[in-house]
């Protein structure tokens, strides 16, 4: 069964998308995503992210505080970053942006976007990818920019 490109995102849509994602990060099953599993998944991604800033995302998630992040946690914090426009979610989906743009040219093309999901274990050809791009591409370049980034976040 292919996927519907005209229902495609490059990110999360609903909540069972992100379960999706959320059961990709949670390696051990066991309904809780820990720091060591967030290291991970953040490293399988190609980010280097410093051990301080891991434990910033852990309790800016965590919002129960008991070490770990529930689904409805990582949901909530996904719904937080396609609607926060200012602030720290800015820069949450600027680090989120730049996790897919893996040349740092500013653009996320089709390539560097089946990379990433490639390595989050999904199938998709790079022409499906490529129609995933041309959803929100606004301005035809063929790529999707932080502005459109944004947008197609805020329209989660």
């Amino acid at each position: 069964m292919a996927p519907d490109p005209k229902k495609q995102s490059v990110f999360p849509t609903d909540k069972e998308e992100v379960k999706i994602i959320f059961n990709r990060f949670d390696t051990n099953g066991d309904g809780r995503i820990s720091e060591e599993e967030l290291i991970g998944v953040l490293k399988s991604l190609g980010s280097d992210t410093s051990p301080d800033e891991v434990k910033r995302i852990m309790s800016e998630i965590d919002t129960d505080s008991d070490g770990s992040i529930s689904l409805d946690e990582f949901v909530g914090f996904c719904k937080g970053i396609a609607g926060d426009s200012e602030g720290d979610g800015i820069n949450d989906l600027r680090e989120t942006f730049k996790l897919y743009d893996q040349d740092n040219n500013g653009k996320i093309s089709a390539s560097e976007l089946h990379q990433i999901l490639c390595r989050l274990g999904e199938n998709y050809t790079v022409e499906s990818c490529a129609n995933m791009i041309k959803s929100v591409d606004a301005d035809g370049d063929g790529f999707v920019d932080f502005e459109e980034f944004k947008k197609m976040m805020s329209r989660a």
